[in-house]
């Protein structure tokens, strides 16, 4: 499932908490996984660690009840069937604890009672666990007593809290202890009961006849019910050899002999032992009847070995203390056992219903301490029958455990993985609840009446049975599907815990939406905020609203889950609990009839008590459902502005981050453009002070140089403004009709020039056939093609440069391809934006700013095409134009015409209006010459004089923007409203970023030129909005061909010239422009070709190509 964007990263509290409890040297790996490296005991250690578990005294006191109560021949078959049952049901949990390293709670999840219906099942195992530590301990307690006189209530003490130093650090201790106590417990154990069988024949016959209850010997059929069913009681005690043998290293192969004898002896092997000291409480119940009158005394553990040791030794004190020595070694044994399970089981169990784990070693305490409450408040007593009704408990859990085990996951009626991480389980799995259940069932009906006295004797062997049968038939009726909730995510190796910050083994780790990565089981079973948002409809409330839908009549589903049904449900589990406990009083005992209604009237009142209960309950869930609702609403809406605020810095940042580039680009831009710009302003400064000193320099080619270096400067700055003008969106497209293929021609032979000077190609390849003429904005298409075709000649230093052309459905493929140096991929990714010139060394010897390339793309997407790049760096790179130019057919050629010099019709008075006199006189200077009646005005008030003075007259104003006291478009609305629509007006303003076509009868100018003034744009604007006509000069004559070739070689230069070109090298070489242009004045050429070569350097000078003035000298010099 998605991970919900607004989870809270883990508070630190937790995490540290969480650490805490995963310290294994106290945790002992309680409710997790055990790790390989856990795992570092022999198989000998694990097997007798676990062996030493079947220590526990109790075997005899059972022992010797079973053989007093149903008698010997009973006994023994009823302590045979018991060891059979111990291997069959104990080897499939033994075999998967070891292989798995799971603990016997684990274990119940994934086979078949789900997340928390293995809660039921931790709860008898922990109630079994402290129940038996009690028994244990008061057995303990009594040697104490027997031996030292100690008070009972100080011996119940000493045993209880006396095993938790060895309990308290789990595993590592208790093997150290159940291995050095091993020889002792054994030699105690069997050494005095073979000696006393092969020594005293008289025993023996005692033991085999008839018992002190005067019950005969033969066989029948109840006793040996009964016995059995308290045998049984003894069935939870294969989990904890499962406690133990999850320790076990993992089997090399299904071969591994020495592993599988390990698991056999430490798992279901302590049923022999078992056995065989049921047996030996049977053997010794009877030896002590010889020497003891109390049948109550004859079959408590102390008294039996004190007797038996006092017959071997034949002294009292030696054997009180050999007695002592043997009963705390066998009880500290089992105790240390119950106590460890039971931290286990309690761990389990409360970890799940309240998601918080205090730690192993509080439920260690904790169960010693209940343990002590029972024993020192007298109700030791009745833990005997306690432990007999859990048999019928017991044998529903551990048949359906086993029947899994042995039986579905063998045929695939359930997964073969045993899943015990809640992340991937149900809360219930109905296989093992529902086995367990029955098996319940089936017992308590066993033990009424009805069912009849051998049903009775056999009621927990019926629930084994059942459970045992009936795991197998539901997990084929469910498929299999309620083990596993969803499918698990796979993890190959270790990995770190997101919410505790430790590492795992693999097979701990669980995939989790919540913390946005993996976490470990115990993390995940803590995690209380997530609400099993990893998995759908697996909760145990919904399954429940789920089974009720799917047996409920159609109508009432609605009403399922209302608080009505909440309260009929809470109210049926408390009336069903006092029903059994009324009819557990009643069930058999004579009473008075005044003392039953006495009775059924305390069971009424408790019903109503029960209801006023239910009902609290079912309020208090309402209500803890709405508050955690407006929680959920609140921390939802919390983190919904948490995140508004965090997207809020992070654009705040980035604005930051985009102004700091801004400025650094600023920065990057003013240096750039004013390394632009001095080469031009150099040259025109220089001949504008040549001509003042009145040098003898042609008029005309200083005009030449000055107008080029000019048109340089206003293309720098049309640039820059292009790019203004697309932000804005002011954009004016033109529809123009292209020669599209004479146009490509004369830019090549423009350029070709340039790339001879620096000894590279330049070609021109057309593929298809190309129209005659297309329609597109000839400026901005000519434009692209100058920056693609300019930046391959100018950044190729060798080989040269292709533009291949394609034309096809209307659509035009140019590429621009080179053998430059090439671009760096993460250049290439940023070409294209504003004032990046790329990291390169060659990019960077190179003049520019950056922009060529950002308006490019700029014009081609006004254009509606597209361009790309690619380049392999020291190979060269290319450059693709996609754009569509529709053909047009029958096109007129244009008409070249000469200088204009005037224009046929009346004259025009023209008004210019602007507070710089240079611009006011150098409009009047150009239109003057050519007949127009030009009036001048510094602001608005002179303005508005003249219009009034000229009246209809006036026929167009060219109005600047930045005038002083007002704009320019007061003025201009002011002339528009006293002259009306006859009088047109233009505003001419280096104001771009006012730019507006006008003319659209709504604004009050008609057209817009910008600063520079480019005349032949103002001219074509004003023949258009005053309808004028032309008067060209007649053309000159083509002396294109008597131009010089700068693309063939220079053969030789005369000595003399030869000897004078260091100057003027030197003066290329420092980008000293009026040096070179000083140095190349003084050359005198006498042959024709030093004039080809002054012409050459002359015209790499007019376009400030320095660099290529220096080739050309080294070259003519070689």
């Amino acid at each position: 499932m998605v991970a919900d964007p607004t989870n809270e990263p883990l508070p630190l509290e937790r995490r540290t908490y969480n650490q805490w409890v995963n310290t294994q040297t106290l945790e002992d790996y309680a409710l997790r996984y055990t790790a390989q490296r856990g795992r570092r005991w022999s198989d000998w250690r694990i097997a007798n660690t676990a062996l030493g578990a079947a220590s526990f005294l109790a075997c005899e006191a059972i022992g010797g009840t079973i053989t007093l109560q149903f008698g010997f021949y009973n006994a023994m078959l009823a302590i045979a069937a018991g060891m059979v049952i111990f291997l069959v049901v104990g080897a499939p949990i033994a075999i998967c604890a070891a292989r798995e390293g799971l603990d016997i709670d684990l274990l119940t999840r994934g086979a078949g009672f789900g997340y928390l219906g293995s809660t039921v099942t931790s709860l008898i195992y922990a109630s079994f666990t402290f129940l038996l530590f009690a028994v244990e301990a008061s057995i303990m307690a009594l040697a104490i007593t027997l031996a030292t006189s100690l008070p009972i209530a100080l011996s119940y003490v000493i045993s209880a809290l006396g095993v938790l130093p060895v309990a308290l650090h789990g595993m590592k201790a208790i093997t150290r202890m159940q291995i050095a106590t091993q020889p002792i417990w054994l030699f105690l154990q069997f050494g005095p009961l073979v000696y006393l069988f092969f020594h005293w024949n008289a025993a023996v016959a005692i033991w085999t006849g008839p018992d002190g209850t005067g019950h005969a010997t033969q066989g029948n059929l109840i006793f040996f019910g009964l016995a059995l069913s308290t045998i049984l009681s003894l069935l939870p005690q294969i989990g904890e050899q499962a406690d133990y043998l999850r320790f076990l290293r993992k089997a090399r192969n299904r071969t591994d002999m020495r592993w599988w004898a390990a698991v056999l002896v430490g798992g279901p092997g302590w049923g022999i032992i078992g056995g065989l000291k049921l047996a030996a409480g049977s053997f010794l119940v009877m030896f002590t009847l010889t020497e003891v009158t109390s049948v109550a005394q004859a079959d408590s553990p102390p008294i039996m070995y004190t007797v038996l040791f006092q017959e071997i030794t034949g002294s009292s004190g030696v054997a009180l203390a050999l007695m002592l020595i043997f009963v705390v070694i066998c009880q500290m044994k089992i105790n240390v056992t119950n106590v460890y399970a039971g931290s286990l089981a309690w761990s389990n169990f409360f970890a799940r219903l309240t998601h918080a784990h205090p730690g192993r070693v509080v439920w260690l305490v904790f169960n010693a301490l209940l343990a002590l409450l029972i024993m020192e408040t007298g109700v030791i007593g009745a833990t005997a029958t306690l432990l007999a009704l859990y048999a019928n408990l017991a044998a529903g859990w551990i048949g359906a455990l086993s029947g899994d085990l042995m039986i579905s996951k063998p045929l695939g009626l359930s997964p073969k993985q045993v899943e015990f991480r809640r992340a991937y389980l149900y809360d219930v799995n109905p296989v093992g609840v529902g086995a367990m259940a029955l098996s319940f069932f089936a017992a308590s009906v066993a033990l009424t009446d009805l069912a009849g006295a051998t049903m009775q004797a056999f009621a927990p062997v019926l629930g084994l049975v059942v459970a045992f049968v009936s795991a197998p038939i539901l997990a084929w009726i469910t498929r299999g599907r309620f083990y596993i909730a969803r499918t698990s995510a796979t993890f190959r190796t270790s990995l770190r815990c997101t919410a505790c910050d430790i590492v795992y083994e693999a097979p701990d780790m669980v995939a989790c939406p919540f913390h946005r990565g993996p976490v470990c089981s115990l993390c995940c079973t803590l995690e209380n905020r997530c609400h099993d948002q990893c998995k759908e409809n697996s909760d145990f409330i919904q399954q429940a609203r789920n089974l009720l839908r799917r047996i409920s009549p159609r109508g009432i589903e609605r009403y399922i889950d209302g608080s009505v049904a909440h309260f009929l449900v809470i109210m049926l589990a408390f009336s069903v609990t006092l029903a059994v406990v009324f009819y557990w009083i009643t069930f058999g005992e004579p009473m008075a009839e005044a003392l039953r209604r006495d009775l059924v009237d305390i069971f009424v009142t408790l019903e109503v008590l029960a209801g006023i209960v239910a009902w609290l309950f079912v309020l208090a869930h309402d209500s803890r459902c709405a508050a955690e609702r407006e929680t959920r609403q609140q921390t939802a809406m919390l983190r919904q502005e948490v995140a508004a605020h965090i997207e809020t810095d992070a654009a705040l940042q980035k604005a930051r981050d985009a102004a700091e580039s801004a400025n650094v680009a600023k920065t990057r831009y003013l240096v750039a453009v004013s390394h632009e710009i001095r080469s031009p302003l150099n040259a025109i400064y220089g001949y504008a002070q040549l001509l003042e000193r009145g040098n003898s320099i042609d008029p005309t080619e200083a005009g030449s140089v000055i107008r080029q270096s000019a048109e340089h400067l206003t293309n720098l700055v049309e640039g820059l403004l292009e790019i203004s003008r697309v932000e804005s969106g002011v954009v004016e497209l033109r529809s123009d009709i292209v020669p599209i293929e004479s146009l490509l021609h004369h830019l090549v032979t423009m350029f070709r020039m340039q790339a001879a000077a620096k000894g590279i190609t330049l070609g021109l390849v057309i593929h298809d056939r190309l129209p005659h003429h297309v329609k597109t904005d000839e400026k901005r298409f000519r434009q692209i093609l100058i920056n693609l075709i300019s930046n391959a000649v100018k950044y190729t230093g060798r080989g040269g440069a292709v533009v291949s052309v394609w034309y096809r459905s209307e659509v035009v493929r140019i590429e621009v391809s080179d053998t430059g140096p090439g671009i760096a991929a993460t250049d290439l990714k940023r070409i294209f934006e504003p004032f990046e010139r790329g990291t390169g060394a060659e990019v960077q010897r190179e003049p520019g700013i950056g922009l060529g390339l950002s308006i490019t793309r700029v014009l081609t997407r006004i254009l509606g095409g597209d361009i790309t790049a690619e380049s392999v760096p020291g190979q060269g790179s290319m450059f693709r134009l996609r754009m569509m130019l529709p053909a047009v057919h029958n096109a007129i050629p244009a008409t070249a015409y000469g200088q204009i010099t005037g224009f046929h019709g009346r004259a025009r008075h023209v008004l210019v209006i602007d507070d710089d006199t240079l611009q006011r006189n150098f409009l009047d200077g150009l239109l003057t010459p050519l007949g127009f009646i030009v009036h001048k005005a510094r602001h608005g008030a002179e303005a508005q004089e003249l219009a009034i003075s000229l009246g209809s007259d006036l026929d167009l104003a060219l109005l600047d923007i930045q005038l002083p006291g007002e704009s320019g478009w007061d003025v201009a609305s002011r002339l528009r409203s006293l002259e009306g629509a006859g009088l047109r007006i233009v505003m001419v303003s280096a104001n771009a970023g006012e730019f507006s076509t006008g003319g659209d009868g709504r604004a009050a100018h008609d057209g817009f030129v910008t600063k520079p003034v480019d005349v032949d744009a103002l001219l074509a604007m004003m023949a258009r909005l005053l309808e004028l006509e032309w008067i060209h000069a007649a053309m000159p004559e083509n002396t294109s061909e008597r131009q010089p070739r700068p693309d063939l070689p220079i053969r030789a230069l005369s000595p003399s010239l030869l000897h004078s070109l260091s100057e003027l090298r030197r003066a290329a070489k420092l980008g000293h422009v009026r040096a070179v242009e000083t140095s190349l004045a003084q050359l005198v050429p006498i042959t024709e070709e030093d004039r080809r070569f002054l012409t050459v350097v002359g015209v790499h000078l007019e376009t400030f190509d320095l660099k290529s003035i220096v080739k050309v000298i080294d070259d003519a010099a070689s």
